[in-house]
């Protein structure tokens, strides 16, 4: 087996100023998504490393919390959510001891979700997120595209843009494990031994479900409608669940990284927007597998592209709200008209861009329909439209509208 490539990660300047000012800093992200490798290089010489997927460190940890974090000065410990009952004893810790930089902690599952856990750190902790890697840091590049779009301007597009190399990108997805694997057949064994090992060892860490055998079944049955409205209730009745339980299931996927529910953008004068939100997966490559989609495939037919493509380009976007020096937020818009568009963005001061996905070549007018209608409800909150497509050429469309290549989300 290859030793993955090591890749700078751009929240490394991050968590150096939280650790300069704040006594808890928690790195949190999916499982394999390289934090233990990041707090790993940070602790060393300067910091005590412990790991809670230790056994004898977990037996410690629940055994006797406040005697472990006394025994520390300052320390990473990786895998909190496997005993959240040492929050409470780094609480008491660092209110005696305000020194910055103390606790470095790493969860896979959002510890932030769990009852109490936000109250009892509140003004003690920064939390940052480590998402698997972005096509930036795969390519070395430093560019943050929410930044560069919202400053008015377009990044150039990457080196390489064409059709097969867009693909790979997006079977592929961005865990640094599956990108060390040498063929498409390793990556999607990788994968599937990937999301089977999350819901048998890490979902009984955060919730108490007696039938884990059922979280696959929806957990597939989900990845079918990624992207796209879904009455979850309805789907949860073709699995066998009950919607109560399909609710409770889709929140523990999203505290373990694996999807997020994205919101509608909506003005209050918008009645007659559709207030549904819908399910994007966080990794294209981990979506793929569980639709059994392959390059192959992708080849011969395109049909099931399209929501995979529209997948990697929300992670992308995703993965630099989390290193943006602005503070952005991601939903997406349709009416009832059925008009929509596939991502907005909104920062702080209430502006608005919007992104459209096409995984072709060609642009036909039909497909600036949503950025137009867009353009026109925001009014100057407006800042931008792009149409990213598979082509290499930015060219103007219109009032505030671009088409701008899929590789400008890499390029320099």
């Amino acid at each position: 087996m290859n030793t993955p490539k090591l890749f700078t990660r751009r929240i490394e300047p991050r968590i150096a100023e939280a650790m300069a000012d704040t006594p808890v800093v928690l790195l949190a992200g999916p499982r394999q998504a390289g934090k233990t490798t990041l707090v790993r290089q940070l602790a060393q010489g300067r910091l005590r490393y412990l790991t809670l997927d230790d056994d004898l460190t977990l037996l410690s940890a629940q055994q006797d919390p406040v005697g472990m974090i006394r025994s520390l000065d300052r320390a990473v410990i990786d895998e909190i959510q496997r005993a959240p009952q040492l929050l409470l004893a780094i609480k008491k810790s660092v209110d005696e001891d305000r020194r910055p930089g103390r606790f470095v902690l790493t969860g896979s599952a959002n510890l932030m979700a769990l009852p109490t856990v936000a109250d009892s750190l509140a003004g003690r902790i920064e939390t940052l997120s480590l998402l698997p890697l972005s096509q930036c840091e795969i390519e070395g590049r430093s560019t943050n595209w929410l930044d560069t779009v919202f400053a008015g301007q377009l990044p150039q597009p990457g080196s390489s843009s064409r059709a097969d190399d867009l693909v790979g990108r997006v079977l592929r997805g961005g865990y640094p494990e599956a990108m060390s694997r040498s063929t498409a057949r390793r990556r999607t064994t990788w994968a599937r031994q990937y999301l089977d090992s999350i819901i048998q060892r890490d979902v009984p860490d955060v919730a108490g479900i007696e039938r884990l055998d059922q979280l696959p079944r929806f957990l597939r049955a989900l990845a079918q409608t990624a992207g796209q409205m879904c009455n979850y209730t309805q789907l949860a009745g073709q699995v066998g669940l009950d919607g109560k339980t399909a609710a409770k299931y889709v929140g523990i996927f999203e505290q373990m990284y694996l999807l997020k529910r994205v919101d509608v953008w909506a003005r209050n004068r918008l009645n007659r927007v559709v207030k549904t939100p819908k399910l994007q997966f966080i990794d294209s490559g981990l979506l793929a597998t569980l639709l059994d989609l392959t390059a192959q495939e992708v080849e011969n037919d395109r049909t099931r592209f399209g929501n995979v493509l529209e997948t990697f380009v929300f992670a992308e976007l995703l993965k630099h709200t989390t290193t943006a020096e602005g503070d952005y937020r991601l939903m997406y818009y349709r009416d009832a008209d059925k008009v929509e568009v596939d991502v907005v963005i909104e920062n702080a001061a209430g502006q608005l861009v919007g992104v459209e996905v096409k995984a072709t070549a060609t642009v036909q007018e039909s497909a600036l329909r949503g950025l137009k209608k867009l353009s026109g409800l925001a009014g100057d909150s407006f800042k931008m439209g792009i149409l990213l497509y598979d082509g290499d050429e930015i060219m103007p469309l219109g009032d505030r509208i671009w088409a701008a290549p899929l590789s400008t989300l890499w390029g320099n």
